[in-house]
């Protein structure tokens, strides 16, 4: 069986997370703090913190952010589970959006005609890593109009003076929009290390911080890092400073740290991820590209265009003309062919957590027809070139059975 996603971990990733080991600081220390730098400096943002997962960031970033009962948050219907759970555990409401039909992102004009008197933050989602039409958003919360609709409650509310954008770039690190990377592109974007990401810690994640004047960034990078260590004044690291060991606790923090083996993982993966790992991932895209492009019924996805590279996280290929029951019969003849596929992603209102929350997938038209017809194919970095030949005679062969019965 070929997998779907195994994480690629090179030899001297091993070797550093063995030197962690021997070293005795293996939570939270110098090595995070180095991944967090190298962030910083590759993806030009302003302030880096790592932390235990992308959801944590989420969510923190919304409190932070003074969002509770009462304010809406909008995001895109065709999304993980993570990036409506966490607006939920606010008590804030989702807003769902539908997609584009072009691409998996969210609908830029859908998000003009959700924004309310109720309207906090918007979350729009970098989805298989290729990055949503940013320079719209931000325009779009900077506009008189919008600007007046905007009630702001919290201190951080007022200061920005302007609905937030959290970009959920849990797939797109390292994706290109308009020559600038991910991370740098809006307020504050939230990365994933996940073991199916491109880079991976293993689990983790990181908030990356890019916020307009007034704000003063390295301040907040500090005030979250107090956060995700349960509001401690003073770090593990901090405390081993001859007579350090007091600390206060300054708020009701959280548990979302980063550790030092986890950074190890990521310092080898980050230092050769446009060497070897995005080209490969690069390269095995664009040969399935060019198989299926010879077929009359692959809608294929984008990967690069004028303003816009992707991250070659997903290859999320479309079968045109198909119910989702024809797609979920392809899919069990490509497994019983020994090759493991996905769907990314079923969009949230077919759940029962959001179903039971009144949200109804007729009302997103789009993001539905996109799921129903969707495959996820293998991309990872040791996907051999005989495999991605098996995987595509394998897909090809699995779609003629079922359009030609």
């Amino acid at each position: 069986m070929i997998p779907f996603s195994p994480p690629h971990i090179k030899q001297e990733a091993i070797d550093e997370v063995i030197d962690t080991l021997k070293s005795g600081w293996i939570t939270t220390g110098p090595k995070t703090k180095l991944f967090e730098q190298k962030i910083t400096d590759y993806c030009g943002n302003k302030k880096t913190l790592c932390i235990n997962s992308a959801t944590f960031g989420l969510e923190a970033v919304l409190r932070w952010f003074g969002v509770g009962k009462g304010d809406e948050v909008i995001i895109p219907a065709y999304t993980y589970t993570a990036t409506a759970n966490t607006v939920v555990h606010t008590g804030a409401t989702p807003v769902m959006i539908d997609t584009n039909s072009n691409d998996f992102n969210i609908n830029i004009e859908a998000i003009r005609k959700a924004i309310t008197n109720k309207t906090k933050v918007i979350v729009p989602v970098d989805i298989a890593g290729l990055p949503v039409d940013m320079d719209s958003i931000n325009k779009l919360v900077s506009e008189d109009e919008t600007k007046t609709l905007y009630k702001p409650e919290s201190e951080q509310q007022k200061k920005l003076g302007r609905i937030l954008v959290m970009s959920d770039a849990a797939h797109s690190f390292g994706a290109i929009y308009k020559n600038k990377k991910t991370g740098s592109l809006t307020d504050i974007s939230i990365f994933s290390f996940h073991a199916v990401k491109n880079l991976t810690t293993a689990e983790g994640g990181a908030i990356a911080f890019n916020l307009p004047e007034p704000f003063d960034n390295d301040a907040i990078y500090k005030e979250f890092n107090t956060l995700s260590l349960h509001g401690q004044s003073k770090d593990a690291l901090a405390k081993t400073v001859k007579g350090a060991w007091r600390y206060d606790v300054i708020d009701a923090g959280y548990k979302g740290n980063m550790t030092d083996i986890q950074a190890s993982l990521g310092l080898i993966s980050l230092k050769y991820y446009d060497i070897d790992n995005l080209p490969r991932r690069k390269e095995i895209m664009h040969t399935y590209q060019d198989a299926f492009s010879k077929t009359n019924w692959a809608e294929l996805p984008i990967l690069e265009d004028d303003i816009r590279t992707s991250s070659y996280h997903l290859y999320t290929l479309r079968i045109t003309n198909i119910s989702e029951k024809e797609r979920d019969v392809i899919i069990q003849k490509i497994f019983d062919k020994d090759v493991s596929v996905n769907v990314h992603f079923q969009p949230l209102p077919l759940f029962s957590a959001y179903k039971n929350r009144g949200y109804k997938i007729e009302d997103f038209p789009i993001a539905f027809d996109n799921y129903s017809r969707e495959i996820s194919l293998p991309v990872y970095q040791d996907l051999s070139q005989e495999q991605v030949q098996t995987i595509i005679k394998s897909v090809i062969s699995s779609v003629e059975e079922v359009i030609n019965a």
